[in-house]
C-alpha cells in the first residue's frame, strides 16, 4: 500500500524547519482500527521537545508577522498544491488510520485542501484591509483599523478527522501572520506530519511551522506555556476544560471546539425517503463520531411511523466492515477506548431498558472496533443516551405534536453546536432554525460545510469561532490608530 510511505517516520517531530526524534521517545503504537492490530509505531514528544518547538516558533515570528498578506497567501496555495499531489495516498492513510470508507477520506483531503485556499485568498484581502479608515465626530482626528497577528500559537487536534481540523487551524493562523505549533492526536499522529513535509517542499521558513506527535501530557506541556499567545483546542469537553483552565491561569486567550449532542428535528410535511437521507448522513457518517452528529432525532408524531420504519430498512442495508472493502459503507471507530465506550453504552441502554429499534451490539470481524448502526426509540430526557455525548453511531428518538415542542425538545441540551431542520415548509423551516440554539444549522440537508460558513457552537459546546473570517480573526487582535489631524490656523 502506498500509505505505509508515511508510516514510516523515524523522525517524527517538526520543530524549526527541521526533523528530529524525541531525546527520551514515548513509544506510541498507532492501532489499526479494521483489524485491531498495531499499524505503526511512532516516537512522541517530551517536556524538553515541547519546550524546543514554542521556541522555535517564538523565535520566528517577528520576522513572520512583518510578511505580506501576498506572500502568505502564496505559502498557503502551496500547502493547497502539496495536498493535492498527495491526494491518493493520504486518501489511504485515512483509509488505514482512521477507518473511513473511501469517499469519506475523499472528502477530507478536499476539504483540507480547499481551505488552504480560501484562507490565501484572505490573507490576501487581509493586505487590502489594513490600515482602513473610521469615520470619527471629530474633524481634528482621523482614524484608522489594523489587524494584528496574535503571535505564536499552540494548537491541539482530535482523531476523528486529523487531515481537516488541522487545516481549519493552520491555514487561518499562517494567513494572520501567526507562528504555531501543533500537536497530533496520539491516535492518528500520521496525517498532519504531511504538513511538515509540505513546509519544507516549499520553503516555509524554519519555526513558523512545528509539528509534535505525543500523547496527553505533552498537550498540557504545550497548553501551559507562557510564550504562546494564545491556545486553540479541539476535542472533549473534559480535556478542554483543563485547557480553559491552564489558560487561566495567565488570562490568556482560548479557542474551544468542543462536544454535542446535536438535533435533527423532523416534520411530516416532508417526504419520508428524503428526510432518512438526513438522518443516516448526520448520525453514521464517520461511524457517528462527529462532534457534529444529530444524535437525537425529533420527528412530528404523525410521521414517526413511517420515518423508523423507512430508517431501520436503511440500517438493515448499511454494510460495516473494512473501508478497503468495496461494499463497506460504515467503518470501525477509530480507537479502542472509543470502542469499548460505545459498547458501555449499548450496556447501559439495556439496563435502562431503551427501546431499541436496531443494532445495539459489537460486529465480530477481524478483530476491528465495528459496532451497528443504533436506533433508540421513546428514549426519556434523563436517558444518557440523550443527554451525553456518545460519539458512534448511535441515535436516540423523541416525537413532538407541535412546533413549539420540538424547539423545547432540540434546545433541551447543555451543547449548541448544530442542528438540521427538515421540513417542505420554507417560513416554518427558517422560524425554527432561527429558535434553535446552535452555531450552524441546516435544512433540508445533509451536513456539508464550506469554509466561508463559520463553524463553532453555543452553550458548553465551546468558545469562538473557525472558517470564514470568524477563523481568521481569531488570530487577530484589533488595533485602531487615532490621529490628531494639524491643520492650518
Amino acid at each position: 500500500m502506498i500509505a505505509e510511505l508515511l508510516l514510516q517516520r523515524p523522525h517524527s517531530l517538526f520543530i524549526g524547519g527541521r526533523w528530529r526524534a524525541p531525546a527520551a521517545p514515548q513509544a506510541i503504537t498507532v492501532l489499526n482500527p479494521s483489524t485491531g492490530r498495531p499499524l505503526a509505531e511512532i516516537a512522541g514528544a517530551g517536556a524538553g521537545e515541547v519546550d524546543a518547538a514554542v521556541a522555535a516558533s517564538t523565535a520566528a515570528f517577528p520576522a513572520w508577522r512583518l510578511t505580506t498578506g501576498y506572500d502568505r497567501g502564496g505559502w498557503l496555495r502551496g500547502f493547497a498544491r502539496g495536498l493535492a499531489q498527495r491526494e491518493p495516498v493520504l486518501i489511504e492513510l485515512q483509509m488505514l488510520n482512521n477507518g473511513k470508507p473511501r469517499g469519506e477520506a475523499e472528502t477530507d483531503v478536499r476539504d483540507a485542501i480547499a481551505a488552504f485556499d480560501y484562507y490565501a485568498a484572505l490573507a490576501e484581502r487581509l493586505e487590502e484591509e489594513q490600515e482602513s479608515a473610521v469615520a470619527l465626530p471629530d474633524r481634528d482626528y482621523s482614524g484608522r483599523t489594523r489587524y494584528e497577528p496574535l503571535g505564536p500559537v499552540g494548537m491541539i487536534v482530535p482523531w476523528n478527522f486529523p487531515l481537516v481540523t488541522s487545516a481549519w487551524k493552520i491555514a487561518p493562523a499562517l494567513a494572520a501572520g501567526c507562528t504555531l505549533v501543533l500537536k497530533t492526536s496520539e491516535y492518528t499522529p500520521f496525517a498532519e506530519l504531511v504538513y511538515a513535509d509540505i513546509a519544507a517542499e516549499i520553503g516555509l521558513p524554519p519555526g513558523v511551522l512545528n509539528i509534535l506527535t505525543g500523547a496527553g501530557q505533552a498537550g498540557a506541556a504545550l497548553a501551559a506555556d507562557r510564550r504562546l499567545r494564545k491556545v486553540s483546542f479541539t476535542g472533549s469537553n473534559a480535556v478542554g476544560s483543563k485547557v480553559m483552565a491552564s489558560a487561566a491561569e495567565r488570562c490568556m486567550p482560548v479557542s474551544l471546539e468542543l462536544g454535542g449532542k446535536s438535533p435533527i428535528v423532523v416534520f411530516a410535511d416532508f417526504p419520508v425517503e428524503q428526510a432518512v437521507d438526513c438522518i443516516v448522513a448526520g448520525i453514521f457518517y464517520n461511524c457517528g463520531q462527529m462532534c457534529s452528529a444529530t444524535s437525537r432525532l425529533i420527528v412530528e408524531e404523525s410521521a414517526a411511523g413511517a420515518v423508523l420504519e423507512c430508517l431501520v430498512e436503511r440500517c438493515r442495508a448499511i454494510n460495516v466492515g473494512s473501508p478497503f472493502e468495496s461494499q463497506s459503507r460504515m467503518g470501525p471507530l477509530t480507537t479502542q477506548p472509543q470502542y469499548h465506550k460505545v459498547l458501555a453504552t449499548f450496556e447501559q441502554a439495556r439496563t435502562e431498558g431503551l427501546r431499541r429499534l436496531f443494532g445495539g451490539a459489537p460486529v465480530a470481524k477481524d478483530g476491528g472496533f465495528f459496532v451497528t448502526p443504533t436506533v433508540y426509540a421513546e428514549v426519556p430526557l434523563d436517558s444518557t443516551a440523550w443527554t451525553q455525548e456518545i460519539f458512534g453511531p448511535v441515535l436516540a428518538v423523541r416525537t413532538f405534536a407541535t412546533e413549539t415542542q420540538a424547539v423545547e425538545l432540540a434546545n433541551r441540551s447543555e451543547f449548541g453546536l448544530v442542528a438540521t431542520v427538515v421540513s417542505a415548509d420554507p417560513e416554518r423551516a427558517r422560524r425554527v432554525a432561527a429558535a434553535i440554539d446552535a452555531g450552524h444549522v441546516w435544512i433540508n440537508s445533509v451536513q456539508v460545510i464550506f469554509p466561508e460558513t463559520a463553524w463553532g457552537g453555543f452553550k458548553a459546546s465551546g468558545i469562538g469561532r473557525e472558517l470564514g473570517p470568524w477563523g481568521l480573526h481569531a488570530y487577530t487582535g484589533v488595533k485602531h490608530i487615532t490621529l490628531h489631524q494639524d491643520r492650518p490656523g
